[in-house]
């Protein structure tokens, strides 16, 4: 009986405790190439009386489009195909290069990052913290470069294994958004 408690103990001393890591989440948030889902986005802006509520659909194709189809309250497109963003809104068109916008670079950067389980492009301009474990996780996004921290304070994602469930924005200003997401299945 003795030989078997310290036989167990042993085995509990040499077997390393499983930790979930960023490394991790990584790989598992990499492993999905495409994506729809359906979002809820809620914006707090201090000018305003009451929040902005919008609502529509996403759209990811790995490893750099985004697209963004907001349905109400009114109808507006946003699409990123690597470096270009597009906004259609109200029948105008309007075509940037996110080259010029340094600090909404570091934001596109870091959920394409997400979405592509990209450390590097993340960690780029980002200082990373999780919490939880696969099932549920928590990544907190704390801005590195000075650039970017003069307009976000943070970014909070929050997720369920290989999937971002919600992200929350907030502006040094104090302005902050959530959005929540809701995967669409592609059945």
């Amino acid at each position: 009986m003795l030989k078997k408690i310290i036989f167990s103990a042993l085995c509990c001393v040499w077997v390393p405790a499983y930790a979930f890591d960023i490394g991790q989440l990584m790989d598992e948030l990499g492993q999905r190439q495409q994506g729809r889902a359906r979002f809820e986005e809620i914006k707090y802006i201090a000018i305003l009386d009451k929040p902005l509520h919008a609502s529509g659909e996403l759209y990811f194709q790995a490893p750099n489009t985004l697209e963004k189809r907001t349905m109400k309250p009114k109808q507006e497109f946003l699409a990123l195909e690597g470096n270009r963003i597009t906004l259609e809104r109200d029948g105008k068109k309007k075509q940037f290069n996110l080259n010029r916008y340094p600090q909404v670079s570091a934001f596109v950067g870091a959920i394409r990052g997400l979405l592509t389980g990209n450390r590097q492009e993340i960690e780029q301009n980002y200082k990373t913290q999780l919490e939880g474990g696969i099932e549920k996780w928590v990544l907190t996004l704390t801005p590195s470069d000075e650039r970017v921290a003069d307009v976000i304070q943070s970014v909070k994602v929050i997720g369920e294994k290989g999937e971002v469930r919600s992200i929350e924005y907030v502006q040094r200003d104090g302005d902050h958004s959530l959005m929540t997401i809701d995967p669409i299945s592609d059945q």
